[in-house]
């Protein structure tokens, strides 16, 4: 892979200053609101995709990654660091490739700790910040917003550590039980849990608030693990490769064909992994966004506009959002990385809950995109006829990418991979009423119900949170 030597990071707003790879991972969030970017994209080694079968998950990610990381962190430290990262997983080639019917293939994401595919990047950027603040002996407060697996991945990536402190907001009754035991049984010292009563918008809008307040950034050293921080999306492309190269490449078993993706999204994260892969080289023809009834992403691509709504909750919450953050990542460069516009543009929405966007710039996303919702009766539909079908067991996120996928005329004759993103366990009320079968926790997580819950509810105040967390911080 080509690179320059120290790849530098600039802001989708245009008004940060731009970082190194140490600066952007702690940082989190840029000074102006905006979201970290390279500068430039390193593009791929040519023959990658050939050399992916004969290589390991940890072989390939440090390959991918290397770029982005250094010179803040080496390339020898980067791969004892994915090691040991990917040692927490369950599957020894981390993500498998496991056929469904047709055209389509399952990437299973949720072979990790929390069974989720937040573990992928998280297990890794819990390591990755461990490195950097302990060099200086710095220490950070992380804050950040899920809707479900984030936190328990990056509580389960970051609890016990000396240099680092978390506070989690999740929406109150808004995540399902297993996602939140997974958060408030973790007795660790420096993990905080907070309910708000609110949707999970409210919860990210609190983040993004409490990163905008200069005195209070400064004075606790925030720093974010939402896929706001660019560390996450990063770790991410990764398993785009893997999933293309075991398919697609020499022996594969649709060696010489081009992969397309379906990906259940809701802050567009783990969609736009696989629009850097693509920009990076890798040969992708087509990214399907998988909606629930908070649609936005597939009105955006139908209709060219982005109109938000309420927030509506689903048997998929994980996906109950309005506002994609990680959208504007696109936006930057759909609109030649104009960061003036895009700070514009984002108050506009914000102002308005409206925006437009020109006929050029909308060909130009759906000649890589398409999108497609189902309901809730739908995506139990789904549940039930993989389970008919295969005698498999999804989640109901899962089963929004399958039916994206299934919905979408999605061009070629390649494979359509649908990212897997939990294991069907983290669902199982749903699971079970689309199939008769209740499906169990791994043994390690038997005894999840039986353990003592920790966290406090707040309402949806900046001031009462801000406050919460300068009285119970460290």
């Amino acid at each position: 892979m080509t690179h320059p030597p120290a790849l530098r990071y600039v802001s989708t707003r245009g008004a940060a200053p731009t970082l190194d790879f140490a600066g952007v991972l702690l940082a989190g969030l840029a000074d102006d609101g905006g979201l970290y970017v390279p500068e430039a994209w390193p593009a791929f080694a040519p023959d990658l995709i050939e050399r992916v079968r004969s290589m390991s998950y940890v072989e390939l990610a440090t390959e991918v990654l290397t770029p982005y990381v250094v010179p803040s962190i080496d390339a020898d430290t980067l791969a004892n660091l994915l090691a040991d990262a990917y040692a927490t997983f369950d599957a020894p080639d981390v993500v498998p490739l496991v056929p469904l019917w047709a055209r389509l293939w399952l990437a299973e994401l949720f072979h990790g700790p929390t069974l989720a595919f937040k573990d992928i990047a998280l297990q890794p950027v819990g390591r990755l910040f461990d490195e950097v603040l302990s060099a200086d002996d710095r220490h950070i407060t992380i804050v950040g917003a899920t809707s479900g697996d984030t936190g328990s991945a990056a509580i389960e990536a970051v609890r016990d550590r000396d240099h680092i402190e978390i506070f989690m907001f999740h929406p109150a009754g808004r995540v399902s039980d297993v996602q939140r035991r997974q958060m408030t049984t973790v007795m660790s010292d420096n993990v905080h849990n907070i309910a708000i009563d609110g949707t999970f918008d409210d919860c990210q809008d609190l983040v993004k608030a409490l990163f905008a307040d200069t005195s209070f950034r400064q004075r606790r050293n925030l720093s974010a693990v939402n896929s706001i921080n660019w560390a996450r999306v990063m770790c991410q492309v990764v398993y785009y490769v893997w999933s293309a190269g075991q398919l697609c490449g020499p022996g594969g078993p649709a060696a010489g064909q081009t992969a397309s993706f379906s990906v259940p999204t809701g802050n567009f994260g783990n969609v736009f992994a696989g629009w850097v892969a693509a920009r990076c080289g890798l040969p992708v023809e087509r990214l399907v966004v998988g909606s629930n009834r908070n649609d936005i992403l597939a009105r955006w691509l139908s209709g060219g506009t982005l109109d938000l709504e309420a927030v509506h909750p689903t048997l998929s919450p994980s996906m109950d959002i309005q506002v994609s953050s990680n959208q504007e990542r696109l936006l930057f460069e759909l609109w030649g990385r104009n960061g003036a516009r895009v700070a514009e543009s984002m108050a506009t929405l914000r102002s308005t809950g409206h925006l437009s966007f020109d006929a050029g710039v909308m060909a130009d996303v759906r000649e890589r995109f398409d999108g497609a919702r189902l309901d809730d009766d739908e995506t139990l539909g789904i549940v039930t006829e993989v389970y008919d079908r295969l005698g498999m067991l999804v989640d109901p996120h899962t089963a929004v990418g399958i039916g994206a996928a299934q919905r979408c005329d999605v061009p070629g004759d390649g494979p359509v991979v649908c990212l897997a993103t939990a294991h069907p366990a983290k669902f199982p009320d749903a699971v079970a009423s689309a199939t008769g079968v209740h499906p169990a926790l791994p043994e390690r997580l038997g005894d999840l119900f039986d353990r003592p819950e920790r966290y406090v509810e707040l309402p949806n105040d900046l001031g009462i949170v801000r406050d919460h967390i300068d009285a119970t911080g460290r």
